[in-house]
């Protein structure tokens, strides 16, 4: 029976409470209390699994498992054993602070499950063995008949057995920003879910028993714990950080043992040329670049909380800038999730503020202050000044309408409010300006018409009818209430947010795609979508989304930008497609039904008023539930991104060149071209150059487009930064050799003020993809950079250098460095259009279905 209920979790809504009892294997009377327990030790307890929790210990091991952390760590512990204490240990150091920090961002989407169970009634009232008693939540069991009253959070997915005036508030599951009124019976509609309750929605009015259906994690409320509890994958940024870890792993061990092999089978010195590999494999290893991440990421996180955003995991801020389609949620982010009067329409279908203004006084003198008539009140002004209270029939929800006589010094009115068929129903004439017209079966019929016109508007409406008082003040009989005079409806709207169509204008610009994911009816979402210039020819629901399979839904979902009356698993079912055709996704949301396409979503991103699941599912917190901060926030992913690229670019280029150059001269020359000292005293003042590259400016070409890494076309501008670098290595080898006739320590010192100037210098000309002087670098980069090549200047020349072998040059050599020097930055500068380039693949829905890679 359990596989039964879990076949019918998507679809018990369509029964009837008959054959809900045949399913369950049991009558609509409620369990005796052998059967609960029978049927608790079959279906387990009414709550949620834990999460799994993952140890500090265990997470520290799994990033230093990583294979660039690796190598960092197998580079710091040889180098401290090779007699460089100093430089092993700040290598070593470095990757601690980095696992470090990563490792304190983690564990808020552990505790989410957590949240969602206290978050749900401690106590149930279900019929056992006849009566109704309060018994544990967790010892709700399919087949109890549960009694639900105003304020309580409802137990466990139910359907609706009776119900006398019962609505529940849904919005944190279903996103609907109106109360939901709940009447037994299949409905008409199969995205209607009028005859059921979900575990977690709140009773707002009335009373209703039901019968539990699904319970625990079978039930809606359940999934989204379920979801939460499930481990995150590795996210785009730590896909590609896994990517290039490996492929510098291959690279370091394949050039390290291919120099030491070559030079011990020529009969070189074997603990010589083994020192000299391993100062070649440091030399090759990014060991800067957890620090240069974790600080660009952390400033980033900095610029970020200025602009409302606060970053719960730092590499969320790179997939952010990744981000190439966001799914959001209706209520609250795109509308203000406000209801307010979005028109006033007399019978005749002109628009007229009567209407308004009466129901405004009914809502102020006699309204029950709910979300309609808070915006009657707000809508009409001070249409209430001047009335009194005579007399009220409060809103009945099985007669769908409610009275109130206003008094004024000149006239008693009874204003009638509700539901247009109810009220319509009472009227025997309706307003023409001043005077009134007899209403008919066909007037009737015109009205609600109307009625019809308006929802397609994605309106919901409230009629407003009116008579004349004729004796002293008292309350209100329902007989009074007849021959009533048809005044006209009252429109209501959740209406967008003023920059809600400029800021998804803003996000197309910059290459991101945006469609809307909600619970709400597919008419009002539909109307939404075209407020704010999506597309709205096509509107997709739940139960079109659950006839799909996940490749169908993976071209399907390019065919329409909004989606309504989605479960929570649905959503989510829709950003995997969108994964599974090549985009990076974010999902915005703030409620308990948006928490799995949180936990699914490449980014998740959440509100500071959003439910604490969705906060604690998300990656981000927006303080301003606006998608232009979610804009500002793609800014500062990019720039992030931008500087981080900058270091794997100069890495790439000069770094890996002077490498190269080195490896095949050690294999020609018959003398060690730098001392393994000298390597690591290049590779330490290399990577202080670098050090203001989290603080320095990006160009807005650079943000301009979704990015990710792209493994094969980085190696591809190694392949042509690196060359170029090592052809004028070559080219001042032979001019030390064939020219100068430079003693081996000559050719050392030389070759290691050639190396240290080309490869600091160069970081100005490929920092940008335009010529270094239109796009200037931050004083803080432009001072770590000269501050250190004046360093490697002067040290030849000092005391210190002969601790590291240096000799000084004469002025004539010095001379040709410098002019190499020039030449190389000028070659560079040529080339970079082509190495630049390709550097990154961008992924943008405006210029394909799937991803493809495209330059720059």
């Amino acid at each position: 029976m359990v596989n039964d209920l879990k076949q019918t979790e998507h679809q018990f809504w369509r029964l009837s409470p008959a054959q809900a009892g045949d399913m369950l294997g049991c009558g609509l009377d409620g369990l005796s209390s052998a059967e609960a327990g029978e049927r608790l030790e079959r279906y387990g307890p009414n709550s949620d699994a834990p999460p799994h929790a993952v140890g500090p210990l265990r997470a520290v091991l799994r990033r230093l498992l990583e294979p660039l952390s690796l190598i960092l760590l197998v580079a710091g512990v040889i180098s401290m054993l090779t007699g460089d204490g100093i430089g092993g240990t700040i290598i070593v150091l470095i990757l601690v602070l980095s696992i470090g920090l990563d490792t304190v961002q983690e564990g808020h989407a552990v505790r989410a499950a957590e949240m969602l169970r206290r978050s749900v009634a401690l106590k149930a009232e279900a019929k056992r063995d006849g009566v109704f008693r309060e018994i544990e939540v967790d010892a709700v069991v399919p087949g109890d008949v549960l009694r639900i009253r105003a304020g309580d959070i409802v137990p466990a997915d139910a359907l609706i057995l009776e119900s006398i005036a019962f609505t529940a508030g849904e919005a944190a599951l279903t996103g609907e920003p109106y109360p939901v009124t709940k009447r037994p019976g299949v409905p008409s509609d199969p995205d209607e879910r009028s005859n059921v309750v979900f575990r977690g929605s709140v009773a707002q009015t009335g009373e209703a028993i039901a019968i539990a259906v699904m319970t625990g994690p079978n039930t809606v409320f359940g999934a989204a714990a379920s979801a939460l509890a499930e481990a995150h994958g590795r996210t785009p940024f730590e896909r590609d950080l896994h990517e290039f870890g490996l492929v510098t792993a291959r690279l370091t061990l394949a050039l390290a043992f291919i120099v030491l092999s070559i030079r011990v089978v020529a009969g070189r010195p074997v603990l010589d040329s083994l020192l000299f590999a391993v100062a070649l494999a440091v030399g090759l290893t990014p060991e800067l670049l957890p620090m240069i991440t974790t600080v660009t990421l952390s400033r980033g996180a900095l610029r970020m909380a200025g602009r409302k955003v606060i970053v719960k995991r730092l590499a969320s801020i790179h997939d952010l800038g990744a981000m190439s389609m966001l799914c959001t949620d209706k209520t609250g982010t795109l509308t203000s999730a406000e209801i307010t009067l979005a028109r006033s329409v007399a019978p005749d279908g002109s628009d007229s503020k009567r209407p308004a203004e009466l129901g405004a006084i009914a809502a102020a003198l006699g309204g029950d202050r709910g979300s309609l008539d808070a915006a009657l009140v707000a809508g009409a002004g001070h249409a209430a000044e001047g009335w009194s209270l005579g007399g009220r029939q409060a809103f009945d929800f099985s007669r769908r309408l409610g009275s109130a006589l206003a008094v004024s010094s000149l006239e008693r009115v009874l204003i009638v409010k509700g539901a247009p068929e109810a009220v319509l129903e009472l009227c025997t004439t309706q307003r023409h300006g001043t005077n009134t017209d007899s209403m008919d079966k066909a007037g009737r019929a015109a009205a609600l018409a109307q009625v019809h016109a308006l929802a397609q508007e994605g309106l919901r409406t409230v009629a407003i009818a009116s008579r004349p008082w004729p004796g002293a003040p008292r309350e209100i009989e329902t007989e009074d209430e007849l021959d009533l005079v048809f005044e006209g409806l009252c429109a209501f709207a959740d209406p967008p947010k003023p920059t809600a169509a400029a800021a998804i204008t803003r996000l197309a610009h910059a290459g991101i795609g945006l469609k809307i994911l909600s619970g709400d009816d597919p008419v009002v979402v539909k109307r939404l979508a075209g407020l704010v210039g999506l597309k709205a020819e096509r509107v997709l629901s739940g139960s079109d989304i659950a006839e799909f399979s996940d490749e169908a839904l993976a071209v399907q979902v390019h065919s329409a930008d909004a989606f309504g009356r989605l479960a929570p698993d649905q959503k989510s079912r829709i950003v995997k497609a969108l994964q599974a055709s090549g985009e990076v996704v974010g999902f915005l949301g703030d409620g308990i039904n948006d928490a799995p396409a949180l936990k699914a979503a490449d980014i998740g991103l959440s509100v500071d008023s959003a439910t604490g699941v969705a906060q604690a599912a998300a990656d981000m917190i927006l303080l301003a539930s606006d998608l232009e901060v979610v804009a500002d926030g793609v800014e500062e992913g990019r720039r992030t991104f931008a500087n981080i690229l900058k270091y794997i670019r100069m890495g790439a280029s000069s770094n890996f060149g002077n490498m190269l150059s080195m490896a095949l001269a050690s294999v020609v020359l018959p003398f060690l071209p730098m001392l393994p000292t000298q390597i690591l005293l290049n590779n330490l003042l290399y990577d202080l150059s670098e050090l203001g590259i989290p603080f320095d400016c990006v160009s807005p070409r650079a943000t301009a487009r979704p990015q990710l890494w792209s493994m094969r076309r980085l190696v591809r501008f190694a392949a042509i930064m690196g060359p170029l670098s090592s052809v004028f290595d070559i080219l001042t080898f032979a001019a030390l050799i064939y020219l100068f006739k430079a003693s081996p320590d000559e050719f050392r010192t030389a070759w290691f003020i050639e190396s240290m100037a080309t490869q600091i210098l160069v970081i100005f000309i490929i920092r940008t993809n335009g010529p270094p002087w239109s796009d200037r670098p931050d004083p803080a980069l432009t001072a770590s950079s000269l501050i250190a090549l004046l360093v490697a200047m002067i040290i030849p020349f000092t005391p210190v250098g002969t601790w590291f072998g240096f000799v000084p040059l004469p002025a004539a050599l010095l001379g040709t460095i410098a002019l190499l020097v020039v030449l190389y930055l000028v070659c560079a500068e040529r080339l970079k259009s082509l190495a630049v380039r390709p550097m990154v693949r961008h992924v943008s829905r405006r210029y394909r279905r799937h991803r493809h890679e495209a330059g720059a």
